[in-house]
């Protein structure tokens, strides 16, 4: 197993995922978010990874529910993650890339990501896993997409603390890198070899509109926000100095994040068919949304080229996946496994693809909504899933299975080993 965990992203790794989003908090209005328990997830894990077995992947991007495992301050509860883990890696040779947070916090931890001790504490379950868990894999992703996290928490007022506006969305960012630093501290302490996979949604907007132009420059710096942040990347002559000092950037906290710069040895890129387009104003709350419009998943190109130009790390696609019938949905499939060959034939180091999630997840408006969850059923996945009489929620193989294993079959070229990258046009791709 040692070799197997070395070597996982060494070249090009084949994956999926399990939508793992833990938003346990409720208020009127908006309902528990808990993927494992809604997917049925925490009753079916074992033939889920039987099910993973089946599409041929090598790893799997999967979560630890932090508030399941930590339900008081001093007290953990680790036995159901280790019978998963376990089967999982020693009984089906899959190797997980362990989601740590994917957005939930402890119901415990006061006003989450705002709470003084937020860090330290997000820091000491990152060294509990890697102490319990490093015999079973060396990969470990510190934050899920943490700038749909400020969005959430911090713009919207959708999830804990329920701030809004430009000031909430900086004092959640501001507390996530600290987070996500101290993460990365815990985990290289436990285990110097770990490999982090640092994880965010990466996505596109263009407008011709010229009265819109700033607020989409805004919009799409800001996927990188939390990254540049957490990297010490943020000086007075990065794109948001600005409006992050406008908000409650000052030189203290600057200087502190600096300070505790780390580093990520992998890049994960999140990107699936509504992450690109032509940009247009909400209504009713300020900001941004993307205007439907069918784009093509060679885009991906575009968004790899563009991290890759960034950052100088390797990339994996850590999510991708469409909506529709089978064949929509292994239409996206092809185009964007065509755009990572072609990102590779590029000499951009692109080491791996993750179909997610890999079975029917439900969708994040449920949480706002009154209808029963059989309405909010989201069919992404290599396996669909409707509930049956009894109330099981049965998954059922779609000819998707095959058609990523042929993909797999084939293989990726090389890296192309060349000085200068050829980048793709920037603007609408």
């Amino acid at each position: 197993m040692t070799e197997l965990v070395s070597d996982l992203l060494r070249d090009f790794c084949w994956a999926a995922g399990i939508e793992d989003t833990f938003i346990p908090q409720v208020r009127p209005g908006l309902r528990r978010l808990e993927e494992y328990e809604l997917t049925q997830h925490y009753e079916q894990w074992q033939s889920d990874f039987d099910l993973l077995e089946e599409t041929g992947v090598r790893a799997v991007r999967w979560g630890i529910p932090w508030y399941r495992v930590q339900p008081a301050p001093d007290r953990w509860e680790w036995g159901w993650v280790d019978d998963a883990l376990t089967y999982l890696v020693e009984e089906k040779g899959i190797l997980p890339i362990i989601d740590l947070m994917h957005y939930g916090t402890p119901l415990w931890l006061d006003n989450s990501f705002l709470n003084h001790s937020y860090p330290d504490r997000v820091a000491e379950y990152a060294a509990q896993a890697a102490e319990r868990y490093g015999r079973l894999t060396r990969y470990f992703t510190p934050f899920n997409e943490p700038m749909v996290c400020c969005s959430q928490c911090g713009y919207d007022g959708m999830w804990p603390p329920y701030l809004r506006g430009d000031d909430g969305y900086v004092k959640i960012a501001m507390a996530v890198a600290r987070g996500m630093q101290k993460t990365v501290r815990a985990l290289k302490a436990e285990l110097p070899d770990v490999q982090t996979v640092q994880v965010e949604a990466v996505w596109h907007l263009y407008t011709d509109n010229p009265e819109l132009q700033e607020r989409v420059h805004l919009h799409n710096e800001r996927q990188y926000l939390c990254f540049d942040l957490s990297l010490g990347r943020v000086t007075e002559s990065h794109p948001l100095w600005g409006y992050l000092k406008s908000y409650g950037l000052t030189p203290r906290k600057l200087d502190e994040l600096q300070a505790n710069a780390v580093t990520y040895d992998y890049f994960g890129a999140n990107y699936y068919p509504w992450s690109a387009g032509p940009a247009a104003v909400r209504r009713r709350t300020p900001g941004l949304y993307r205007r439907a419009v069918r784009i093509s998943g060679l885009s991906l190109a575009g968004r790899l080229q563009e991290i890759y130009r960034r950052y100088q790390i390797p990339v994996m696609v850590t999510e991708t996946s469409s909506l529709g019938s089978h064949e929509q949905r292994g239409t996206w499939m092809d185009e964007t496994i065509q755009a990572v060959r072609q990102c590779r034939e590029q000499g951009i180091p692109v080491v791996g693809y993750t179909w997610f999630p890999v079975i029917t997840m439900v969708d994040w408006k449920y949480r706002t909504g009154r209808r029963p969850v059989e309405d909010y059923l989201i069919h992404l996945g290599l396996f669909d899933a409707e509930f049956d009489a009894g109330g099981v929620l049965s998954r059922r193989r779609t000819p998707l299975v095959e058609r990523y294993r042929r993909h797999q079959a084939r293989g990726m070229p090389p890296v192309a080993d060349i000085q200068q990258p050829v980048w793709e046009a920037t603007g609408r791709s």
